[in-house]
């Protein structure tokens, strides 16, 4: 399935990767799925199954079912490289922890192909930043907690699954694909230079549901404000973008709730709106 504008095919935000393996050896891929995913929505699928050019494992085949007559005839890994690193290269590309990276090298190079070259986000990762308190981050669980189909263990499904987690994940929170990035690369303190003084002069801020290097954070920098990455025990302020509709479900944003469970024990940290912020330093009010 393919979403085209004009016979074009749209440009994904992210494309999602999910392969199955025949056997112990991560270089034996014997499925692959791809999705892409554009604002949200889904704009194009792809899923072929490989023939491994290996053995299949008992283990692997109760996992997902596929044996030898199943990729009987099926392209090898080798084949099918070309397509999946147009799909990837130089994109943004989700998989459900980082098997599907490792898988994806070792096959490149037993089947002698380029590496893919993509930028990788886990959302395994990004599953248990935005809903700490699930006891399990398996795709199985989190796509019954948020009411998603889902067949495990089939590429397709799979990779679908944890494009729907990411969609999810940054509907729930308020923090965009660059924030989940950010949040991947461990860069917990970026955002515009603070300004020497000014009325945010030793304010730590962050700022749910813009990016930090919009707009806002630039004009709150310029304030004397340092624009932190995440809610923690040092965090003064937290805005509530123009940006972001919250309404009455702001309460269940991760930050959001970081920040009430920080109230609550005794840390001074302050949860108010961008306009408000702005009418109170003087700034231009939107």
């Amino acid at each position: 399935m393919t979403v085209e504008t004009a016979g074009v095919p749209l440009r994904p935000d992210f494309v999602v990767i999910d392969v199955e393996t025949a056997c112990s050896r991560v270089s034996s891929i014997c499925q692959v799925g791809i999705v892409g995913f554009k604002e949200g929505v889904e704009i194009f699928e792809y899923e072929t199954l490989v023939d491994p050019l290996d053995d299949f494992s008992p283990f692997n085949t109760r996992v997902h079912g596929l044996t030898c007559d199943h990729v009987f005839g099926a392209p090898t890994f080798g084949d099918v490289h070309a397509a999946v690193d147009g799909h990837l290269s130089g994109r943004i590309t989700v998989a459900h922890s980082f098997f599907d990276k490792g898988a994806l090298s070792a096959a490149c190079a037993t089947h002698g192909r380029a590496p893919i070259e993509t930028t990788w986000l886990d959302s395994v990762r990004v599953a248990k930043r935005a809903w700490p308190e699930l006891p399990s981050h398996r795709l199985n669980v989190l796509t019954k907690f948020l009411g998603v189909r889902h067949k495990h263990h089939d590429a397709l499904s799979d990779a679908r699954a944890a494009g729907m987690v990411i969609v999810r994940a940054i509907e729930h929170t308020g923090i965009g694909l660059g924030g989940w990035l950010a949040f991947a690369k461990g860069r917990q303190a970026t955002g515009p230079k603070p300004a020497a003084s000014g009325p945010l002069k030793g304010e730590r801020v962050v700022i749910l549901g813009a990016a930090r290097d919009g707009e806002l954070a630039r004009t709150l920098a310029a304030a004397g404000a340092r624009i932190m990455a995440a809610v923690g025990t040092t965090t003064t302020k937290l805005v509530l973008s123009d940006a972001q509709p919250f309404g009455r479900f702001v309460t269940a944003h991760a930050e959001y709730r970081r920040a009430e469970e920080l109230r609550k024990g005794g840390t001074s940290i302050e949860i108010v709106t961008e306009h408000e912020l702005r009418r109170r330093l003087d700034l231009t009010v939107r």
